[in-house]
């Protein structure tokens, strides 16, 4: 029975990218001095700063909607330059077509896998996301 090259297993690989990839992220966000609260505490600072802003859903009392508010924008904006960084060093030594290529066959891979999550969701009764 011939051994599977673990070093090749493109599962383990994804996972290991996306972990680094956050690590990466999570490190150089730290000048924003995010952490990791629970939901509801994280929601409550970002209200604090005036980032976002809470609405009672009309459809359901239960429920609140989050939006960003305009003081948002900044913060966003540097979050979103820290991951283009993030992106652009994981991505370094490969050529354009190369980097289209390997999000091709991500996104490839993602809508093989979407068919069977979906299919499995409507088999089971579930909607699908």
């Amino acid at each position: 029975m011939l051994r599977e090259n673990l070093e090749r297993n493109f599962g383990f690989i994804l996972h290991d990218v996306a972990r680094l990839l956050r690590t990466t992220y999570d490190r150089r966000a730290e000048v924003l001095e995010l952490e990791k609260p629970s939901l509801g505490r994280l929601l409550d600072r970002l209200e604090a700063k005036d980032w976002i802003r809470r609405v009672a859903d009309t459809r359901d009392r239960r429920a609140k909607r989050v939006f960003l508010t305009h003081a948002a924008e900044e913060p966003m904006q540097v979050m979103r330059d820290i991951a283009a960084g993030v992106r652009a060093d994981a991505l370094s030594g490969l050529s354009t077509a190369d980097q289209d290529r390997f999000v091709d066959a991500l996104l490839t891979i993602k809508s093989n896998l979407m068919v069977h999550v979906n299919g499995a969701s409507k088999a089971n009764g579930q909607q699908g996301s």
